[in-house]
């Protein structure tokens, strides 16, 4: 039998490296990124640090970001917005205050999150 991908047999795609997603996985864990499968995104795997968190999606590349990391509010991802003037971190009707500390804390977790997600590339 012969698998396909999108009508085009698996036999004939050019033979390229592809990204092992255990290995970028198992890269982010040791960078400190905790694994987390989350009910709420079946489709997705959660990598979380200093309350940091980003959605990541299988790819024929390899693992991708699937959604802007953003600030960990229970189960979901606090977006970065502007309010009356102010960033902050909204959930729903939660809101969690942007201060530099977190901003630079998110940055870093994206710089680190990117770097390693690149690697594999």
């Amino acid at each position: 039998m012969i698998l396909s991908v999108f009508n085009y047999p698996i036999t004939r795609l050019p033979n390229y490296p592809m990204p092992d997603s255990a290995s970028q996985l198992a890269r982010l864990y040791q960078a400190g990124f905790d694994i987390q499968t989350l009910e709420r995104f079946p489709r997705a795997v959660g990598v979380v640090r200093d309350n940091c968190i980003a959605l990541l999606e299988a790819t024929p590349e390899g693992l991708k970001i699937a959604a802007t990391p953003g600030w960990r509010m229970g189960e979901s991802i606090g977006v970065l917005v502007e309010q009356s003037g102010r960033q902050v971190f909204v959930h729903k009707s939660e809101t969690v205050e942007a201060t530099a500390e977190r901003l630079e804390t998110l940055r870093r977790f994206r710089e680190d999150l990117d770097k390693i997600l690149a690697a594999a590339a």
